[in-house]
C-alpha cells in the first residue's frame, strides 16, 4: 500500500504573492518584512542549494536523505531546512523515520511575480 498523498492543484490566479512586483510601486513596511524574510532565508548558499534541490527533485518532493549532500553535517542541514520552513518556503511531512520536503505551492509563482517587471507582464 502506498503512502502517497494527492495534493490539490492550485487554480490559475489563486496564488497569493507576498508583495507586488518590485517595479510596480514602493513596498509597504509589511510587504518589505515578508519579502526580507524570504530573501534572508535564501541568502545563505547552503539554504539556496537545499531549496533548489527540493524544487528540482523528481516528484516535486524530496526526502532529507536525498538532499543532505551539501557539504555540511546532517544537523546543520536540518537547521537550514527548518529556517526555510519558518520562512514559508518549504513544507514538510514525516513518514516513518524520514522527513519529506516540498516547495510551498505558491512560493515559486509568488517569487516570479515579485521579480518580474510589471510592464513586461501586462
Amino acid at each position: 500500500m502506498s503512502n502517497a498523498k494527492v495534493l490539490p492543484l492550485l487554480e490559475a490566479g489563486s496564488v497569493e504573492p507576498c508583495c507586488p512586483p518590485l517595479t510596480e510601486r514602493p513596498f509597504t513596511a509589511e510587504e518589505a518584512e515578508r519579502a526580507a524574510r524570504m530573501f534572508k532565508a535564501l541568502g545563505d548558499p547552503v539554504r539556496l542549494r537545499l531549496f533548489s534541490a527540493v524544487a528540482s527533485h523528481p516528484g516535486e518532493e524530496a526526502c532529507v536523505c536525498d538532499i543532505s549532500d551539501v557539504g555540511v553535517s546532517q544537523p546543520t542541514v536540518s537547521h537550514h531546512l527548518k529556517k526555510l520552513r519558518e520562512a514559508g518556503l518549504l513544507t514538510s511531512e514525516r513518514r516513518g523515520t524520514w522527513v519529506y520536503y516540498r516547495v510551498e505551492p505558491s512560493v515559486l509563482a509568488a517569487m516570479t511575480r515579485l521579480l518580474t517587471n510589471a510592464s513586461a507582464v501586462a
